[in-house]
């Protein structure tokens, strides 16, 4: 089997099997967003979890860098500004529509969400065409 399938089909595994374990251990849906944003505005009782979540996507990426030729390179083909800028807007895009594509679209399309459908349905449409569009009109 290719490399780049292999590495698709045990990452996707790996989020699959974490989000379950938060599911089951905690009750709590595996949401980026939602998890990012409650470091960023605490809640009591609810703070200690969400910071070892982030710190934990954080040191992962730290640890890959060790162990991988190159786990952070551009393969977009497009100026890293733009990927930088696409970043913000995909965090501001999660706050304004209540939710990411890990908790709507990995965890609540295998919970059968209607909402979840239909917001991950709606995320994946705006992307194809806002890249249409800023691939058009900007070239990026």
């Amino acid at each position: 089997m290719d490399q780049a399938w292999t590495n698709a089909l045990l990452g996707g595994g790996l989020i699959g099997l974490s989000a379950t374990i938060l599911l089951l251990v905690s009750g709590r849906v595996t949401g980026i967003s939602g998890i990012f944003f409650g470091v960023l505005k605490p809640v009591k009782n609810d703070f200690h979890w969400r910071l070892m979540f982030v710190l934990g996507l954080l040191f992962g990426g730290f640890i890959a860098s060790f162990f991988l030729d190159s786990p952070f390179i551009n393969l977009s083909g497009r100026p890293l500004t733009a990927v930088v800028i696409g970043g913000f807007l995909v965090g501001f895009g999660t706050r304004l529509g209540s939710g990411c594509t890990s908790g709507h679209g990995v965890c609540g399309i295998s919970r059968l969400s209607p909402r979840s459908i239909a917001a991950t349905l709606t995320f994946i449409g705006a992307g194809i065409v806002s890249v249409y569009l800023i691939s058009k009109i900007i070239g990026w």
